[in-house]
């Protein structure tokens, strides 16, 4: 099968859909197809790579708006390939546009990521064709149930929507070693006694992360420390707030992580959070790497993927969005009930290893494929 994948960054560039499409391209490879990656360059050079054995085309880059890079030469380069599934991943209006009207493919599917939320101006002007695209590919996959139920452009849609939730690679988050995990645990700490709760977040630090509802909550949870992990626009903000709150000796930045050196973060951790507050929070798949090193999850109800991912009072606590005291209530609840944090953790593992894997994820989305294919 010739399978061509279309978005806006690829590897080196990290980022939840930028891994997931490397994990996709890299195991479909391993399995026998014939992939290919269509995306922009950081530059103005067009040029073609082979990147653990996906050819990686990358089109010379004009610009970059709304964080959506700009690339005539995706256009062109479109319609020279002929693949049997071409599959898009949404939002990326360019790349959509392209392979609407230069497409070649037998088929197309479009993997829904998430609704257009905060660029009003652009879903406004993207909407009229945004239908069109969403009517002419051949399956549309939601990461999870919820969304198909909560999106008002997925009901539209809802006969060739398929449910395909993420999955992860989960070997590296077993056994971690005990040494690493002790030493992980002490640094984030910085100094305080080994048994201090320690709360961890994971992820780019962007609006709607809803991480300000978290660092309000901290007050209401005095012994707890918390340990975030990523980068990103709201960083100097939300360290501006720590130091306003007086919660400074609290709160540990601890920047950016590679992939590969996440698991002993995790393992250190005793209660995982993901407050996200908007719904461009569709899925997340940090819950599932919390959830795969036992770690009960608190999250928020968005009507998404969060909480079809962490399931309330089995392998987590799911709270409303936007409101610190709920975050509060149900952090304390489980730092002061340790057997509740192993049954959860203990569901937790259970759930990802029987539904996120990402075996059970390649084998689903290829499923659609011959689908698709067949029809």
């Amino acid at each position: 099968m010739r399978i061509l994948h279309i978005y806006k960054d690829y590897f080196p560039v990290e980022g939840g859909i930028e891994n997931h499409i490397k994990l996709l391209a890299e195991t479909q490879t391993a399995r026998g197809h014939e992939v290919s990656v269509l995306v922009t360059s950081r530059d103005g050079h067009t040029h073609v790579e082979q990147i653990n054995g996906v050819r990686v085309v990358f089109a010379g880059r004009l610009a970059t708006i709304s964080s959506a890079p700009v690339s005539l030469a995706l256009f062109r380069l479109l319609g020279r390939e002929r693949p049997d599934i071409a599959h898009l991943q949404f939002p990326y209006p360019l790349g959509e546009t392209a392979n609407y009207l230069f497409g070649r493919a037998r088929r197309t599917v479009l993997t829904y990521q998430s609704d257009i939320v905060r660029q009003r101006h652009l879903r406004t002007v993207y909407a009229p064709l945004m239908d069109r695209v969403l009517g002419r590919v051949d399956a549309i996959l939601a990461t999870s149930p919820n969304y198909i139920e909560s999106s008002h452009i997925l009901r539209r849609f809802k006969q060739k929507c398929i449910a395909v939730p993420m999955g992860i690679n989960t070997a590296p988050f077993l056994n971690v070693p005990a040494q690493v995990v002790a030493e992980t645990r002490a640094r984030l700490l910085a100094g305080a006694p080994a048994d201090t709760p320690l709360l961890l977040f994971v992820g780019a630090l962007r609006y709607y992360k809803g991480l300000n509802y978290l660092l309000e909550a901290m007050p209401a949870i005095p012994h707890a420390r918390l340990a975030i992990i990523g980068r990103g626009p709201m960083e100097q903000p939300w360290k501006a707030q720590v130091q306003q709150i007086g919660i400074g000796d609290r709160v540990n930045f601890a920047g950016e992580i590679a992939n590969p050196d996440l698991p002993p973060y995790y393992a250190a951790s005793d209660i995982f959070t993901f407050p996200s507050s908007e719904r461009s929070e569709a899925f997340g798949l940090v819950q599932l790497e919390a959830m795969v090193s036992g770690k009960p999850v608190v999250t928020t109800e968005l009507g998404t993927g969060t909480s079809f991912v962490t399931q309330n009072g089995v392998t987590g606590l799911v709270v409303p969005p936007r409101d610190p005291a709920p975050l509060a209530t149900a952090i304390t609840q489980l730092i002061g009930d340790a057997p509740l944090r192993h049954r959860l953790g203990q569901a937790g593992r259970a759930r990802v290893m029987a539904e996120f894997t990402q075996e059970k994820m390649i084998e689903r989305i290829e499923d659609v494929y011959k689908r698709v294919l067949n029809h």
